[in-house]
């Protein structure tokens, strides 16, 4: 009797996704690479070298057949678009834990613990930060030597 592979092909894990009531579709733009959907988030997903699965974009909000970003700004999180940005209702961050949970368990993907705990973003852009690198500079530090001393 033969070994079972501890590691599905990305046949046999796209079978598994549409089992699981997930919506499986080429994408757009590359051959061999789909997109999943449920809930109304998704990602897109490649066959990998180790793994049966390789996320090319992580799970997002799904318009169109466009994944949004998740980018959170310090008081809100926002969905980003390549043309549009808008902020992100609860339920809409709710689906794409949801997704990302169901993904990962199904994928057999490692799960983290902060990701466990809530939805995680692609990009964090705080704008109490914006512009502090070109503020003025630091004070003086009269233990350091200035003027060639």
């Amino acid at each position: 009797m033969g070994k079972k592979s501890r590691n599905p092909s990305f046949e046999n894990t796209l079978e598994v996704l549409r089992a699981h009531s997930f919506e499986v579709v080429p994408f757009a733009g590359a051959p061999g690479v789909v997109l999943a959907t449920k809930h109304g988030a998704g990602a897109v997903l490649a066959p990998g070298e180790g793994a049966a699965v390789v996320l090319l974009e992580r799970p997002g909000a799904v318009f169109g057949s466009e994944v949004a970003r998740l980018v959170d700004r310090g008081y809100q999180k926002f969905l980003k678009t390549s043309k549009y940005e808008f902020p992100a209702t609860a339920a809409q961050l709710e689906a794409i834990h949801l997704f990302s949970e169901e993904l990962s368990q199904l994928t057999g993907a490692t799960s983290l613990y902060n990701e466990g705990l809530g939805t995680t973003s692609d990009l964090y852009e705080y704008d109490r930060l914006r512009g502090r690198e070109a503020a003025e500079p630091g004070p003086a530090r009269p233990w350091e030597l200035a003027g060639g001393h």
